[in-house]
């Protein structure tokens, strides 16, 4: 296949899935620059809103958009080709291999999280199967930081950046008016971005507690943790992931709730539900009148102003290493995955390609070293891990504690 491949022109197919996040469009222009240099590359099309793109036949031409407009994208958060939740049936996937065999299609690109990858890896198997000459690339995505194989993902840096300078803020408001302050954060099952909360503690702040999906969660320990902090410095800030369980492994935030995603989750995001309760508690336990949440939802997904530098480098790179995959002969499919080549001030990320079978649908977890052994909070190792790539935080000056 890869020999056929490589003797004659290629249509390629690009598309978005799952959340958006601040660099997803790095990625896109970067596997599009990457197909623009490829001269054995034929046409280049986005399929609008991810799979549904394609079996609506929804096309953008790729080529026609210019040097200019391309570097604007790059730049510009969430999915610019628009995303989707849908997860495809073996049915879908098979009418979406019927709409590539139209369009002489050979190389596909789904940028996305661990449901992309395995939309990805069905298409490789049902091609494979015919005989059809396509190829098949995951590159990676997602805020949550929870593929396997990678060290960690696109959108996650960014979105990290945002919750770490908004526990920062939030901890300067919460330092002039004391109280207690609730912030709930994306994460179903790893604590990887509220624990980036914890890297706005090199500039002063950060949350006093800091509650993870991967340790069991006990609302009388809470009041308890929220108490003791309060003893000891009038005022408590606490970042809790929405995944937060019970001692039954049932999310928390599930009391109550109906609602369920594409997926068939309890939808946990776009709700203050869990930030009530939980404010509910301590001001009615505890009796402290000044008590307040917030979730921060889908706003840390795509926010602008908060964009890692390192993380849109990585994410841009990603792009164009599954292209280049594509085209050098080496493998018929594949997912990109990012290691860490160095750390500290001396850290870079490498590229890999893994099988797809080795990310589709799995899902990496904090390791037990990022957490503390208390259980509310991370570790100087998670800090390590994370600073390089969320980037420095503001300078603060701080006249009271």
């Amino acid at each position: 296949m890869a020999g056929n491949m490589l003797r004659k022109k290629v249509n390629i197919v690009i598309a978005q899935g799952g959340g958006p996040t601040a660099v997803i469009n790095q990625s896109l222009a970067g596997a599009v620059s990457a197909a623009l240099d490829e001269p054995h590359a034929g046409n280049i099309l986005g399929a609008v809103h991810g799979i549904d793109g394609v079996l609506n036949r929804e096309f953008i031409d790729m080529r026609r958009l210019g040097a200019g407009k391309l570097k604007t994208l790059a730049s510009t958060p969430s999915s610019a080709l628009g995303s989707v939740r849908h997860k495809p049936t073996e049915d879908d996937c098979r009418r979406m291999f019927e709409v590539f065999k139209e369009h002489s299609v050979g190389a596909f690109f789904y940028i996305g999280g661990n449901d992309s990858a395995e939309t990805a890896s069905i298409m490789a198997s049902i091609a494979a199967a015919d005989g059809f000459p396509l190829r098949c690339f995951h590159i990676p995505k997602t805020i949550d930081n929870d593929l396997c194989e990678n060290d960690h993902t696109p959108g996650y840096g960014s979105a990290a950046r945002f919750v770490a300078m908004a526990f920062l803020g939030d901890d300067l408001d919460n330092l002039a008016l004391g109280g207690v302050k609730i912030n709930i954060v994306m994460g179903r099952h790893a604590g990887f971005l509220t624990a980036a909360s914890a890297l706005a503690r090199s500039a002063g702040g950060g949350p006093h507690l800091i509650y993870l999906p991967e340790r069991t969660f006990s609302m009388s320990a809470f009041v308890s943790d929220v108490d003791r902090v309060m003893s000891k410095y009038g005022r408590c800030v606490a970042a809790v992931s929405e995944g937060i369980c019970g001692s039954g492994g049932v999310p928390v935030a599930v009391a109550g709730a109906t609602e369920r995603d594409s997926h068939g989750n309890i939808q946990l995001s776009g709700t203050g539900a869990l930030g009530d309760m939980l404010a509910a508690e301590v001001k009615n336990t505890l009796g402290i009148r000044r008590v307040r949440s917030d979730t921060f939802g889908y706003i840390q997904r795509s926010f602008p102003g908060a964009v890692s530098p390192v993380d849109s480098r990585e994410a841009r790179r990603a792009g164009e290493e599954a292209v280049r995959a594509a085209f050098s002969g080496d493998a018929d499919s594949g997912s990109i995955a990012i290691t860490r080549e160095g750390d500290g001030a001396s850290y870079c990320a490498g590229y890999k390609l893994v099988a797809l079978s080795s990310v589709a649908g799995k899902t990496r977890r904090m390791p037990d070293g990022f957490i503390s052994e208390s259980g509310c909070d991370v570790t100087g190792e998670f800090i390590e891990y994370a600073a390089p790539l969320a980037g420095r935080m503001p300078r603060t000056v701080r006249l009271i504690r």
